[in-house]
C-alpha cells in the first residue's frame, strides 16, 4: 500500500498532512497525487468522503510558489459551503509552506473579498457566479494561473453553470494543468472534459469503497402518503442524536421542515434558495446541537462536513448509486457507527435493487414501526435522558429536595412519575401530504429488486406482484 512518504512530499506539506491526522493516502489520493505531480491532466471519478480534496489539494500546495504574488491555482465549486470547506482544507495543507487559499462566493460582501484579495492568495476557491463577478470587475486576474480544478463538476452542470465555467476557463492560460472531479461521468461531463483538457488520465474509485461497513443500511417499503408519519415514527423509535433527512426538491425540504416542527421536533431545512446568512445560521444551530434534525437537498448538502451525525433518513430515494453513497457518507465518520434508512415506494423497489448492485451493499428491509414501537422508543429515550442527567455534576442543589421526597414517598413511585413526566407522548398532529417528488428517471435497463429479507427471522415469502398491488405513488 502506498504511503505519504512514498509520494515524495516536501517537509512542509508532510508536516501539515501529518498534523491533519492523515496516516496513509486513500485510493483516490494514491492514484491522483503522482499524476498531478507529473503535470498530467486528471479526471477523477470520486464521491465526497473519499479524500478527493486532499487528492488535488496536496499537489496544488506543493506546486505553488509562496514567493509569487499572483494567483497560481483556481478551484471552481458548485456551492458556497463546498467552497468554504475546500479553502479551509487547502489552508491547512499549505499552512507551513505559507500557501494561502481564499474562498469567493455569493452572499458575502464583495468589498470584503476585494480587501482579502489584496493579501495575494496563491489559490482561489470560488463559485462560478462570484468568480465571474470578480473577473468583470477586474479584481482578480487569472493570466498566471497554472492549475484549474473543477470540483463536483456534475453538480455544476446540473445547476446550469456550463457557460459560466467556459467563460472562466477562457480567462486562464491554455497551457494550464486541468483537474476535473465528478461523482458521475455522464455524456455532458465527458464533452466538457474533451473541450478543455489535454490527454487526461482517468482515475476512479468504486462506490462501495466509500460505503463503509460502519454504516448500517436499511429500507422501509411505504406508500408516498405515509412517508411523513413513518419518518416521525423512526425519529421516535431510533432517537438520533443528530440526523439529516434528504428530500428531492427545495419545496419538499420546506414542507418536511414545517411538518416536523409542527410535531415538536427541533428541525431546520437548508437548500439553494436560502440566503447565505440563513444557511450559516441553520448550520451553526445543527452543529451546536440546538437543532437535532437537518432537512436538506443533495446540492445543499455538498461540502457539508459535519461530525456526530448518527442517522441519515432518505425520505426520497436518490437518483443514482453515487448520490446514495454521498448521502449516507454524512454519517459513520471518523470511525463512528452510523445508520441510514431509505423510504421506498413500491414502484421504486427496482431502483433500490439497482443501487444495491452498484454499491455491492446489502440494504436490510425493515417493517414500518408500530405505535407500540414508538412508545417503547420514547420511554427508552426518557430513561437515557434521566441517566445522563444523573451523571452531571450540577445536580447537587437538587439532592436535598430528593432526600425530602424520599422520606415521604416510595422511591419506585417517584422514579416512575419522573419517567412519565419526561416521556413525550406520540404526537398525532395531522400532517398535510407533501408535494409529490419528481419521479426517478431510470437510465438503462435493470431488473434487480432488493432482497426481501425478514428483519425478525421469518422465512422469505414469494412475492406475487399482481396480488400485492399498491396504490400508485405518482
Amino acid at each position: 500500500m502506498t504511503t505519504f512518504q512514498e509520494l515524495c512530499l516536501s517537509e512542509a506539506i508532510s508536516r501539515a498532512v501529518s498534523q491533519m491526522g492523515f496516516e496513509e493516502p486513500t485510493p483516490i489520493q494514491a492514484m491522483t497525487i503522482p499524476l498531478v505531480m507529473q503535470g498530467r491532466d486528471v479526471i477523477g471519478r470520486a464521491q465526497t468522503g473519499t479524500g478527493k480534496t486532499a487528492a488535488f489539494g496536496i499537489p496544488l500546495a506543493e506546486q505553488c510558489d509562496p514567493e509569487l504574488e499572483s494567483i497560481q491555482a483556481l478551484v471552481v465549486t458548485p456551492t458556497r459551503e463546498l467552497a468554504m470547506q475546500v479553502a479551509e482544507e487547502l489552508n491547512r495543507i499549505g499552512q507551513y509552506k505559507r500557501i494561502r487559499s481564499l474562498p469567493l462566493y455569493g452572499g458575502q460582501e464583495i468589498t470584503r473579498q476585494i480587501k482579502a484579495l489584496k493579501q495575494r492568495p496563491a489559490i482561489i476557491v470560488g463559485t462560478p457566479g462570484r468568480l465571474l463577478d470578480h473577473i468583470r470587475r477586474r479584481t482578480i486576474r487569472l493570466e498566471q494561473v497554472q492549475m484549474v480544478v473543477l470540483d463536483e463538476a456534475d453538480e455544476m452542470l446540473n445547476m446550469g453553470f456550463k457557460e459560466d465555467i467556459e467563460a472562466i476557463l477562457a480567462k486562464t492560460p491554455t497551457s494550464r494543468q486541468n483537474l476535473l472531479f465528478s461523482a458521475t461521468m455522464p455524456v455532458n461531463i465527458q464533452n466538457l472534459a474533451r473541450s478543455f483538457m489535454h490527454d487526461p488520465q482517468l482515475v476512479q474509485t468504486n462506490p462501495r469503497e466509500v460505503t463503509v461497513a460502519s454504516i448500517e443500511q436499511e429500507y422501509i417499503e411505504v406508500d408516498e402518503n405515509q412517508k411523513m408519519d413513518v419518518l416521525c415514527r423512526l425519529l421516535d423509535v431510533q432517537s438520533p442524536e443528530a440526523a439529516i433527512v434528504f428530500a428531492r426538491t427545495k419545496r419538499r425540504v420546506d414542507e418536511v421542515t414545517e411538518a416536523l416542527s409542527s410535531r415538536g421536533y427541533s428541525a431546520d431545512g437548508i437548500h439553494g434558495d436560502m440566503t447565505q446568512s440563513n444557511r450559516d445560521m441553520v448550520m451553526n444551530k445543527f452543529k451546536s446541537g440546538v437543532s437535532e434534525v437537518l432537512v436538506a437537498t443533495d446540492v445543499a448538502s455538498r461540502g457539508l462536513d459535519i461530525t456526530g451525525v448518527t442517522h441519515i433518513f432518505n425520505l426520497d430515494i436518490p437518483q443514482d448509486a453515487e448520490s446514495y453513497v454521498h448521502r449516507i457518507g454524512r454519517t459513520g465518520r471518523a470511525g463512528e457507527k452510523g445508520r441510514a434508512v431509505t423510504l421506498v415506494t413500491p414502484r421504486e423497489l427496482r431502483h433500490l435493487g439497482y443501487i444495491q448492485e452498484r454499491t455491492r451493499q446489502e440494504v436490510t428491509r425493515l417493517p414500518i414501526p408500530s405505535v407500540d414501537d414508538v412508545k417503547i422508543g420514547l420511554r427508552k429515550a426518557a430513561i437515557e435522558n434521566l441517566l445522563a442527567a444523573a451523571s452531571l455534576e450540577n445536580i447537587a442543589a437538587y439532592r436535598s429536595l430528593a432526600e425530602n421526597l424520599l422520606e415521604e414517598h416510595d422511591p419506585v413511585t417517584l422514579v416512575a412519575a419522573a419517567l412519565k413526566v419526561m416521556t413525550r407522548e406520540p404526537d398525532q398532529t395531522p400532517l398535510h401530504n407533501l408535494t409529490m417528488a419528481p419521479p426517478i428517471i431510470v437510465k438503462g435497463n435493470y431488473t434487480a429488486r432488493p432482497k426481501r429479507n425478514s428483519p425478525k427471522g421469518r422465512p422469505n415469502q414469494p412475492r406475487n406482484d399482481h396480488k400485492h398491488r399498491r396504490p400508485k405513488a405518482y
